[in-house]
């Protein structure tokens, strides 16, 4: 079931970024009288699954789910018809029509898909509003547990202060991916401010561990369930333990090296229970565990405990408008820096370049529409920024060429085009197979 909801939320992701993003070609398109032929999402090489001839234009549904398209007339594009473009041109078809025009034509998908994660942002922000901790809460620091984090030189209990001189205000779900991104960290510890410079390789470290959270909040040790055959039978579940051995452990991090230090020991030690601290003694295995369930904290229960102040922010429509706008700007300006990352082969950042595999494997196995509403804004951008790398066989490619015939005065010949066409279809074979076979690699060594 878990991969039905995966797989449920992917298709409709994907199919309605292709289809909006093809609307916003095939709309200019029409307004300015150039013929379309065909709208497909995915691809109908050799048949297609569904199709219907409405006017001059073939809607259908391809077999082939790695994109969609529309053929445009007149065009040098993928489909490569050079029986049609060896014919007069026509006034309906893309290469009669003025260079503006064929430029907001070819602009058309990529301006959508940008609009659209605006749009989605907006609509998250008026819908969920915000939910976090003020980083300024975060009193003892954060859990850092991460071996490549802790190989750069942080620590538990370190302050999070300011990223590439940007100030934290949040603890938020953003928090990690803008320290994959940074050159040098603020933290705070001990009292002491102190600069940590990120290693050039920390991406490609990171492949290479478990995938786990950067940095998280402390949270305390909250015993879920208890058996006999622990030993522990004097904790409860529902019971926190805030001192150990006559130590504090207000957190779990703290309990666990408490433990590991006094291994196969029985201590004393007090809980938290029903808001009264009860003093007990615990036995410690010789692995340093004390044999119990641990878990069942939410952030509303750290908040009623005192632990965190969870701050949730609602926004009228209007005032959802700029906080989606600077949410979008954020996400764009970030995908254009993991995009520097890939292209510096100092960073090694392109072994992590993923496919539909890495893709289909961001959706969660549980269904939740502010997730998934998150997820195809960011891939709408990711979508919008890549068809606007200057690789022919992409929009960006034509509108470089485009660009270059209204500044100089002078069009590319047929012959060039359907030459750099080709070359941009082989570029683009390639990128596919590197991206899909980082995938293969990383599930085989796996």
């Amino acid at each position: 079931m878990d991969i039905v909801i995966k797989l449920s939320q992917f298709l409709l992701s994907l199919s309605l970024l292709i289809i909006l993003h093809e609307l916003g070609h095939f709309i200019p398109a029409k307004l300015f009288k150039t013929r379309v032929e065909k709208f497909y999402l995915f691809f109908d090489v050799k048949y297609s699954l569904l199709k219907k001839k409405i006017g001059e234009t073939e809607y259908g549904i391809g077999w082939l789910p790695l994109g969609g398209y529309v053929k445009i007339s007149g065009m040098i594009d993928e489909s490569m018809d050079k029986d049609q473009m060896a014919l007069p041109p026509q006034p309906w078809e893309f290469r009669s029509k003025p260079a503006w025009q064929r430029l907001i034509i070819m602009l058309g998908g990529v301006t959508v898909n940008f609009i659209l994660a605006f749009i989605i942002y907006i609509g998250m922000a008026f819908a969920y509003g915000d939910t976090y901790v003020a980083n300024a809460d975060l009193k003892d620091g954060v859990l850092v547990e991460n071996p490549v984090m802790l190989k750069a030189g942080f620590k538990t209990g370190d302050k999070f202060l300011a990223v590439d001189g940007q100030k934290i205000e949040n603890f938020d779900n953003d928090i990690n991916m803008k320290i994959i991104m940074a050159k040098e960290i603020l933290i705070e510890r001990n009292g002491q401010q102190q600069t940590i410079k990120m290693p050039t390789d920390f991406v490609d470290q990171l492949s290479k561990q478990e995938k786990a959270p950067l940095v998280n909040m402390r949270i305390p040790f909250a015993v879920a369930s208890v058996t006999e055959e622990s030993g522990n039978t004097a904790l409860k579940p529902k019971d926190l333990i805030v001192s150990l051995n006559g130590q504090d452990s207000r957190y779990y991090d703290q309990v666990k090296t408490i433990l590991e230090s006094n291994k196969g020991k029985t201590i004393p030690a007090v809980v938290l229970r029903d808001l009264k601290k009860v003093p007990i003694t615990v036995k410690v295995s010789a692995a340093g565990k004390l044999g119990v369930g641990v878990g069942g904290l939410n952030i509303e229960s750290l908040e009623k405990l005192g632990y965190y102040k969870v701050s949730t922010k609602s926004y009228t429509f209007l005032e959802s408008i700029p906080v989606g706008l600077t949410k979008g700007k954020d996400q764009l300006v970030g995908y254009g820096k993991q995009l520097k990352m890939i292209f510096n082969p100092e960073t090694k950042a392109y072994k992590q370049v993923g496919g539909f595999a890495a893709i289909f494997n961001i959706f969660p196995s549980s269904w939740s529409w502010e997730t998934f509403w998150s997820i195809t804004a960011l891939l709408s951008i990711m979508l919008g920024v890549m068809n606007l790398l200057p690789i022919p066989a992409l929009d960006g490619g034509h509108v470089m060429f485009l660009l270059y015939e209204i500044i100089s005065g002078r069009k590319p010949s047929d012959k060039f085009l359907e030459n750099a066409q080709m070359v941009g279809f082989v570029l683009l074979i390639a990128l596919l197979l590197f991206a899909n076979g980082n995938d293969i690699y990383k599930a085989i060594v796996k």
